[in-house]
């Protein structure tokens, strides 16, 4: 195992090298130009999410898409993967967070307005859309659809499940000793218990449960706020300038604390929002909007609460607490972050963790389940599901491997996406274009 650990983690040093950074950020600065700045609608985008309405053909409504991609991003990358950025690139890596959310909303609109645009109606009457369908039905390439359907079934097993149970498994067991194993299995139950009514049952959930969890979250985030009151501006101050000055946890010598900064910012910051990589467009397929431009301004709202809220507030949070300099890393660094909250700031967090990784959890199983149909058909769907729901049990016990297992599966998994994205850009911008010209709106 320390064998496979090492090479992992090899193999994800060299996806998530410069190149990497590059062309994911390359694509998000990109596309926020050609766009003429579409994170400007963001406001126009949240209040189209709080439409319940049926106004067009689809599976869920807007509200039921967007809860659900947010149940898929909204997970332990808000919490432990924060952490993880701050811990190997300092406290700059937040604002390379930070930013890589704001520009990555653009990302985020573009591939929800092609999956809604090349989405298909299956032989049952259901929707359904994605990179897959854009590359193969918008860039004629069947064999690249193929891959990148490939490397979602296997990055969801990654990002969206054994990741999610194996963080919140260690932090129950450090805050209530309760083994990994029982609560890996109480994960899987209630996995089941949702995933196997179909994504109906998916989105009903998430409709509920997201914004509980968002409030409650942002509730403790906010109450730590104030009981760190006059160290939030400095933490502010030292995110802003150690991104640029290389000051990172474990010292090390300037050019290093830099890249390292840099690296893990982004690469954290596309485990959150998942800009870019492909995933989220995958409900938005299935959506009932009668417009693609709709759609996908709803949908780029996610990469908004996700990481230009959320994982800003952590990030505060957890340096302002000073604990990011005690070496503790990931989900036990912000269980230090929150025991500043009296007593009850570990429960609170830990509380605050399940239900953020049920959800992803829930939201990931469509992804996988829908790259699987693309793959073999309507029949794989069932065994995917009882595959995945035993992938929840496995990860509670597996070890910080998957950590790297997730990364690499990302990294994979946004090459050919982002490939469509880039190609199919004067789509992108031609549909903007009519819409907001009022023609369609």
């Amino acid at each position: 195992m320390e064998t496979v650990t090492a090479l992992l983690g090899t193999i994800n040093g060299k996806l998530w090298g410069w190149p990497m950074i590059i062309i994911l950020v390359g694509t998000h600065i990109f596309l926020t130009i050609r766009l003429k700045g579409i994170q400007r609608y963001i406001w126009y985008g949240i209040r189209l999410s709080l439409q319940r309405k049926k106004e067009g053909s689809g599976d869920i409504s807007q509200f039921g898409a967007l809860t659900t991609a947010l149940a898929a991003t909204v997970g332990t990358g808000n919490i432990a993967g924060v952490a993880t950025a701050i811990t190997a690139g300092g406290p700059g890596a937040v604002l390379w967070m930070w930013l890589t959310g704001v520009f990555g909303i653009a990302t985020k609109y573009g591939e929800a307005l092609l999956s809604v645009k090349y989405r298909i109606v299956t032989s049952d009457g259901s929707f359904a859309g994605g990179p897959m369908y854009v590359l193969e039905r918008g860039l004629k390439s069947k064999p690249l659809g193929i891959v990148f359907a490939i490397f979602t079934a296997l990055a969801a097993f990654g990002i969206g499940n054994t990741v999610q149970s194996h963080e919140v498994a260690m932090l129950v067991h450090e805050t209530f000793n309760i083994e990994p194993w029982i609560t890996g299995v109480v994960l899987a139950v209630m996995t089941a218990l949702v995933i196997l009514g179909g994504v109906g049952s998916i989105a009903r959930t998430c409709e509920r449960l997201v914004p509980f969890m968002a409030f409650f979250y942002v509730a403790g985030c906010v109450m730590l706020m104030i009981t760190f009151a006059a160290d939030i501006f400095p933490a502010i101050k030292l995110i802003i300038s150690s991104a640029f000055s290389g000051q990172a946890a474990a010292g090390g010598f300037l050019g290093a604390g830099v890249r390292e900064s840099v690296r893990y910012g982004v690469a954290r910051g596309l485990f959150s929002n998942e800009s870019g990589m492909g995933s989220a467009p995958i409900v938005a397929a299935a959506a009932q909007t009668k417009n693609p431009v709709r759609q996908a301004l709803v949908s780029a709202t996610g990469t908004f609460w996700d990481t230009v809220v959320i994982c800003a507030l952590t990030g505060i949070v957890i340096v302002a607490s000073g604990e990011w300099v005690s070496g503790a890393s990931g989900v036990a660094l912000s269980k230090a972050a929150f025991s500043h909250l009296s007593k009850i700031g570990p429960y609170y967090l830990t509380i605050g963790l399940f239900v953020f990784v049920f959800s992803t959890i829930l939201g990931w199983s469509y992804y996988g389940e829908k790259a699987v149909e693309y793959l073999l058909g309507k029949r794989s769907i069932k065994p995917y599901r009882y595959l995945w729901i035993a992938g929840v049990m496995i990860g509670a016990v597996v070890n910080d491997a998957v950590w790297s297992f997730a990364d690499i599966s990302n990294a994979l998994m946004a090459l050919p996406n982002i490939l469509a994205l880039l190609l199919l850009s004067g789509v992108i911008a031609r549909e903007t274009r009519e819409y907001f010209k009022g023609t369609e709106r």
